[in-house]
């Protein structure tokens, strides 16, 4: 099995979170996947609950169910590298999820997912 760059896999794990909302994802599919992509999509599956408590509490205006798939699945990811893991600079994280937005997103989608990842990096940041 081939090594993902990281960029490579957080693309990978975006559409496996992606699909994951609209149907399960069997554990055969994701032992078909780069170590990085199993940790982290894992890990993610693990902490949604909270990982959607605060995207929801940031999110004004917005119930979690009516944000856009790709967003709110973007700042999962993005949120449990930020405060999941210590491997990957802060700044980088929100650099990929903006430029996953961008890709992937809306017309307004990089925007909302800097501003929602700001916001939780400075509140919840360890000091």
């Amino acid at each position: 099995m081939k090594t993902l760059s990281r960029h490579a896999a957080r693309e990978r794990i975006l559409k496996l979170l992606f699909q994951r909302d609209f149907r399960p994802i069997s554990g055969d599919e994701l032992c078909e996947e780069d170590s990085y992509v199993r940790e982290i999509a894992a890990g993610v599956s693990e902490k949604q609950p909270e990982i959607d408590r605060l995207i929801a509490r940031r999110a004004e205006g917005w119930r979690l169910e009516r944000l856009h798939t790709v967003d709110r699945n973007i700042l999962r990811l993005a949120i449990y590298e930020l405060l999941y893991r210590d491997d990957v600079p802060p700044e980088v994280v929100i650099n990929e999820a903006v430029e996953l937005a961008k890709k992937y997103g809306g017309e307004h989608s990089p925007v909302f997912v800097n501003g929602i990842l700001d916001r939780i990096w400075k509140e919840l940041r360890p000091q």
